[in-house]
């Protein structure tokens, strides 16, 4: 079983922002694979749909939690369906990497990004899976400035793009493994 969490903060107000892309790609996987609606958990402080990716179980998770204290949501999740850390895979925004860029990566550091270092600190080891997204302009933006504008223009089609690439290896990891979509994802 798999636990996919998507990062970013509740609320309309931050939908199509970079600080949320993670969260967008969770809301197209769960219509994507025909996965239940999510439905509010609040022991979680989460959002939750179960379901089945390629005949592999899959919790899907968009914390309710703002994105700096989101392991406030993934620590109880992971206890609660008995899911060992190596089958976490958490998606998010990374400005070190350029919109369009993605990355697949598994036991790494957090770069700095408070979303993930909550998750390390909840779930007690840094050894699960992250699929970052790239979310930096050309011209470069400090990423306290960033995270909180929304996609505009031209960046929607390359956004749409991300969305595509993501559900495939979203697709792959239940059957294949993180490691070949890795593989696969960071060609």
């Amino acid at each position: 079983m798999y636990l996919i969490v998507g990062l970013g903060n509740p609320g309309e107000e931050y939908a199509g922002t970079r600080h949320s892309i993670g969260r967008e790609i969770l809301l197209a996987a769960q219509k994507k694979f025909g996965l239940p609606e999510f439905a509010p958990n609040a022991k979680l402080q989460a959002w939750v749909s179960e379901g089945k990716i390629s005949k592999e179980r899959v919790v899907l998770l968009l914390p309710e939690t703002f994105v700096n204290k989101s392991g406030n949501a993934v620590g109880p999740t992971l206890r609660a369906y008995k899911i060992k850390p190596r089958n976490l895979v958490l998606i998010h925004d990374d400005v070190d990497i350029l919109l369009g860029g993605t990355k697949l990566s598994f036991g790494r550091s957090s770069a700095g990004h408070k979303g993930v270092e909550s998750v390390m600190r909840a779930v007690k080891t840094k050894d699960f899976w992250r699929m970052r997204i790239g979310v930096q302009k050309k011209r470069r933006v400090p990423g306290e400035n960033l995270v909180l504008q929304k996609f505009r223009g031209d960046e929607l089609t390359t956004v749409k793009k991300i969305i595509k690439k993501s559900l495939a290896a979203i697709e792959t990891i239940p059957t294949a493994g993180p490691d070949q979509t890795m593989n696969e994802y960071n060609a």
